[in-house]
């Protein structure tokens, strides 16, 4: 099963790239069959362009996730301290191989509607 992320320009051309290896979210998909996240480049780019395969997903206290990830994480630590203030729990996927579209795809191609989600959707 694929989900559809929403990620800031910069930071998903630093996974495409491979000099981001963990993307960080405050929520993770439930579903247990996720492979592949499909990267939506938030605006101004506001197209999906490229995806990557699911090496793990870590969860823990964001000074401890923090420590495990901080050599590829692809972020300042004062922009992960910041995302996650006030949580109890982080989480960090890694990234196994990513690859970028050679042309990006428009968001309605996807899911029918301009509307990009807020943090993830699952795609069939």
């Amino acid at each position: 099963m694929k989900v559809l992320l929403s990620i800031k320009p910069e930071y998903a051309e630093k996974i495409l790239e491979g000099k981001k290896l963990f993307e960080f979210r405050k929520s993770i998909p439930k579903a247990p069959d996720v492979t592949t996240i499909v990267i939506y480049a938030t605006l101004p780019v506001g197209k999906v362009i490229g995806e990557f395969d699911i090496d793990d997903v870590l969860s823990d206290k964001p000074n401890i996730l923090w420590t495990q990830t901080a050599e590829h994480a692809g972020i300042s630590k004062k922009f992960f301290q910041d995302y996650f203030k006030g949580r109890k729990t982080a989480h960090a996927i890694k990234v196994r191989e990513a690859r970028r579209y050679k042309r990006p795809i428009e968001i309605y191609s996807l899911l029918g509607h301009h509307t990009p989600p807020q943090s993830f959707c699952y795609l069939a």
